[in-house]
């Protein structure tokens, strides 16, 4: 038996009892993030009367709505990068999709939410849609099957891993493939539009109760035609977020089932906007705005909704700070759970990238209570690739004001993605001509764009006048200028260089 100097017991004991409370306090926080693939904010908590998503409203009225909360970057693998990694894709590596040959992959050295918490002493495990690479580098101690266009049947199928007699508390990654693109075409309808993930002929997946919606009564946004075939594209669209909602409802049942639902924070977000030409892959409103919505089950306050700017790069320093696993001086996670010995034993170092310490987001949960938080105004968001065919590198800077959009590779046409091109609502306009409209520019104006697009967040919220070219905004240009560089140079940004030559 060891013996201490009595001056030293105290000490001891204190050190003692704050690895218990500790450990007790791990024990009670669960962590579910609930992530949809490619959902702009479209429900009825958003301001939507017409689609239907009844489990999101309660969620939002038993938590926190955040109001102005932004991807950084509106493409699948490298959004989901900066989700789970807390660093802008410019510096985790995760450029572009990671799957098939387009080959991005995340640098060795960045250490992920799953990998951190893990050391943490949580038990982790994913479902759905994962679409990140290395796999060593994004690691969750568990892959749980079921299809991704089912919510209901991912709910079912984590219940096992939810109710699990084990004392560690656990996180949940649950991705849904909905509302993407995908599973052909409505052959019914005269307009064929995209079935989003939705069964033909008005099928429903196994155990959802779908709900159909008429091209009539859906809400078009300013950003879009207000064309049939874009109705009917939105039709689709609606019914796949209603069966995301179902699923939502699902687990919200299961994890009240199971005693967890009051100590397990749930965090429903998309990995950026929806998939229509003017979203997914740009870095306008419709591409970036993204629903949020948090339910912390220790608060004492509900139905908040928060206007503070956030984004992607908060959610990891947001989730370890829960877990008693952030470090708020440093901005980093606790320093004894980072760890750049394994990836030197498994890559190569051209692999592995910068020791990163430092997240470029900052934690939300202090916030969680402020309907009006102070010192949240401002984001930033990254582009460089979707698909390898689709380089084009876009920095921005947004604040309650204005924003900033820098076209780096300006020069060039504005690439698709696969999917976009192919759209029926897209093609439909693009067939009519380069003067065609397509919601507040033309289809020449959305492929040929200038080299910055500078737009008056308040007076003009669908960014339809760009004011860089006005001399009578070059000072209010060059001050966001400044701004954009700032940020870059905070974030690590590679393409800094093309300031000094261009």
């Amino acid at each position: 038996m060891l013996h201490f100097p009595l001056i030293m017991r105290p000490i001891l004991h204190a050190l003692l009892s704050v690895i218990t409370a500790g450990t007790l306090f791990a024990a009670e926080r669960n962590i579910i993030l609930f992530i949809t693939d490619d959902q702009s904010p479209d429900a009825g908590c958003y301001g939507n009367p017409v689609i239907k998503m009844p489990n999101l409203d309660a969620l939002a009225a038993d938590g926190t709505l955040f109001t102005h909360a932004f991807a950084t970057t509106a493409s699948c693998s490298a959004s989901r990068s900066v989700v789970l990694s807390g660093l802008h894709n410019h510096l985790n590596g995760q450029y572009g999709h990671q799957h098939h040959f387009h080959k991005f992959t995340t640098f060795e050295n960045v250490q992920t939410l799953p990998v951190l918490l893990t050391r943490h002493g949580y038990r982790t495990a994913r479902i759905g849609k994962y679409h990140v690479a290395p796999e060593p580098v994004y690691h969750f101690e568990t892959t749980l099957r079921g299809s991704a266009r089912n919510a209901v049947q991912m709910a079912d199928n984590s219940e096992p891993f939810i109710s699990a007699d084990d004392d560690r508390p656990f996180f949940l990654y649950f991705a849904t493939s909905d509302p993407h693109r995908g599973g052909g075409v409505d052959k019914s309808s005269p307009h064929k539009p995209d079935l989003f993930g939705n069964r033909p002929n008005r099928g429903s997946h196994k155990g959802v109760e779908e709900v159909f919606y008429k091209p009539e009564d859906v809400i078009v946004p300013p950003f879009l035609p207000d064309t049939p075939t874009c109705r009917a594209e939105l039709a689709q669209y609606y019914q796949s977020c209603s069966r995301i909602d179902t699923g939502l409802g699902r687990l919200v049942e299961i994890l009240k089932k199971n005693g967890k639902y009051e100590n397990t924070l749930i965090v429903f977000t998309a990995d950026h906007g929806i998939a229509m030409p003017g979203g997914k892959t740009t870095v306008y409103e419709p591409g970036l705005r993204v629903p949020f919505i948090v339910r912390d089950p220790y608060s004492k306050q509900r139905n908040i909704r928060s206007d503070a700017m956030i984004s992607h790069v908060d959610i990891t320093p947001s989730l370890l700070d829960f877990a008693g696993a952030y470090d708020a001086k440093t901005g980093g996670a606790l320093q004894n759970l980072m760890d750049f010995k394994k990836p030197q034993e498994r890559a190569p170092a051209e692999n592995r990238g910068n020791q990163v310490t430092k997240f470029h987001g900052r934690s939300w949960l202090p916030i969680l209570t402020q309907d009006n938080a102070e010192g949240w105004d401002e984001i930033g968001a990254s582009h460089t690739f979707h698909e390898i065919q689709m380089y084009y590198p876009m920095r921005v800077v947004r604040d309650r004001d204005y924003k900033l959009i820098w076209n780096i590779a300006h020069p060039l046409p504005f690439p698709f993605a696969s999917d976009l091109w192919a759209a029926p609502t897209w093609q439909a306009q693009y067939r009519q001509g380069p003067t065609t409209k397509y919601g507040q520019r033309t289809v020449q104006a959305y492929i040929k764009r200038p080299e910055f697009e500078l737009f008056d967040m308040r007076k003009d919220p669908n960014e339809a006048k760009n004011l860089a070219d006005n001399p009578k905004h070059y000072e209010l240009l060059q001050s966001y200028k400044k701004k954009l560089k700032a940020m870059q140079k905070r974030s690590g940004d590679p393409w800094m260089i093309k300031w000094s030559y261009e």
